[in-house]
């Protein structure tokens, strides 16, 4: 196969989507599905959000590092394919749905789109009440280099424009990687589970104008440095408004 994508950018100054490219297609949200998690749980304890050390260290690790144990530790707590269910509802999303029925706690094999991605940002930014915008945002707005299974999260948005953005990454399927328990018997499922994925995700500009999602597909065994250049390549050649890129990425 070649490289398959699912784009869209948002510029929240005008309210209009800038770029759109399969963006209802749905792939597998690998580590994007912890920005549900994260307001499922933050949901739940409006208005105080009163959150126990012990959790906030797992929500801010999970978001600023892609920490898997975080978040197979809430998806359970929470009641697995639940926490989508109820943020599909919640947010209006049109083409997020759980795992297969068959993998319950997979929660990498959540199926997503650029679209909703959007959506769920734009939640963040306008919708949701400021302790769940600052904290969410704020530990994205902090991100890790390094995820904390050693996997480089800095491809694709954080690559190409200078310090403002915030992210959430996923990848999934790249040999040494987790991103989801891991299963070698793929189940039948709404998306792709077998081709290596690696998506970018996050806002880029002053005040969070622009919502970037770019998800990819590449070909099972592609080398993760090989699919994160792919990604850069691709994230760069759009038009992000407010982005200010990098020098070797040009303006």
């Amino acid at each position: 196969m070649t490289l398959a994508a699912g784009i869209a950018v948002f510029d929240r100054q005008t309210g209009q989507f800038v770029h759109q490219h399969d963006a209802d297609h749905r792939f597998r949200s690998a580590s994007v599905v912890k920005l549900l998690i994260a307001l499922d749980y933050l949901d739940v304890r409006a208005p105080q959000y009163d959150v126990p050390p012990a959790d906030r260290e797992r929500l801010e690790v999970m978001l600023r590092s892609s920490d898997d144990d975080a978040a197979s530790h809430f998806w359970d707590q929470l009641g697995g394919a639940a926490i989508v269910d109820r943020m599909v509802e919640r947010l209006g999303l049109t083409h997020t749905a759980g795992p297969p029925p068959t993998h319950p706690g997979f929660w990498g094999y959540v199926a997503i789109t650029a679209a909703d991605t959007v959506r769920i940002y734009r939640h963040l930014l306008e919708d949701a009440p400021p302790p769940v915008r600052d904290f969410v945002l704020g530990n994205l707005h902090r991100a890790t280099q390094y995820g904390t299974d050693g996997f480089d999260q800095f491809f694709g948005i954080p690559s190409v424009f200078a310090d403002g953005f915030s992210i959430k990454q996923g990848w999934s399927g790249f040999h040494g990687s987790s991103g989801y328990r891991s299963d070698r018997a793929k189940p039948e499922a709404l998306v792709d589970l077998v081709n290596d994925a690696l998506h970018t995700t996050g806002t880029v500009g002053p005040n969070d104008r622009s919502i970037v999602a770019v998800y990819t597909l590449h070909p099972s065994g592609t080398p993760y440095e090989d699919a994160c250049a792919a990604v850069t390549k691709l994230t760069a050649e759009l038009t992000v408004p407010g982005g200010v890129r990098r020098p070797d990425h040009g303006n």
